[in-house]
């Protein structure tokens, strides 16, 4: 028992020196790294602790041994599984079309899930991290996907901020949009139409949710949760 606390411990520092590294690379210390590294030098740096970071975190869960906290209730399989496809139709269209977010100089009417949310990868990882936590009930999991998924919604909360600085019309993207899904379609900022993101980002999410489904027990080592509702 004690082990595997300290185990727990261990993987807790290491996902957190994850995060912060992540945060401290990409806001404060990028500048002056960047100026002395140059580009390619801080992103083989930021990669290179990424890497040690998270690739370590990884391989620690691998080793602890399954728990589960609590029983998670047959009902939740069902919301499990549509959330999942809600992270991977945001993952597509963030990936589908141009992000202010993301990409210098992107201007114009927000479109797509930028209409749902400015920060659709970001959620679709924090998605992800909550059904895992909720269906997996295993402190190993809750740890490391927790950490994964505070880094999506912090760093994309940090990352406005950045943008806003550097380029004041930022703020209208800001003003147009929403961090939190669908807020801007719930305060009117966006018209109900929005919900409907596109072809490509359902179709796509669609795809990328049945390729995951499929794959994670050869990925994992056990099934999706849910997986068996489809089958």
């Amino acid at each position: 028992m004690g082990e595997c606390v300290s185990d727990l411990l261990l993987l807790a520092l290491l996902v957190g020196a994850f995060v912060v590294s992540h945060e401290l690379l990409s806001h404060p210390l990028r500048a002056p790294l960047v100026a002395r590294l140059g580009e390619k030098g801080f992103a083989l740096l930021y990669s290179l602790v990424a890497l040690a970071s998270f690739g370590s975190a990884v391989q620690l869960w691998r080793q602890i041994p399954k728990a589960r906290l609590w029983d998670t209730p047959a009902g939740a399989y069902g919301p499990a599984l549509a959330a999942m496809l809600v992270a991977a139709i945001f993952f597509v269209g963030s990936v589908s079309s141009p992000n202010p977010a993301m990409m210098p100089g992107v201007h114009g009417e927000p479109k797509g899930l930028q209409r749902i949310t400015r920060h659709p990868m970001m959620w679709s990882f924090a998605i992800w991290a909550a059904v895992h936590i909720i269906m997996t009930a295993d402190p190993r999991t809750i740890v490391l996907v927790g950490g994964v998924g505070t880094l999506a919604l912090v760093g994309s909360a940090l990352q406005d901020g950045k943008k806003k600085a550097q380029n004041p019309s930022y703020s209208v993207h800001m003003a147009r949009t929403s961090h939190i899904p669908f807020m801007a379609i719930l305060g009117g900022r966006q018209p109900a139409s929005a919900l409907w993101p596109g072809l490509v980002p359902v179709a796509g999410g669609l795809v990328l949710w049945l390729v995951i489904l499929w794959t994670h027990p050869m990925l994992i080592g056990v099934p999706a949760a849910g997986w068996s509702y489809l089958q």
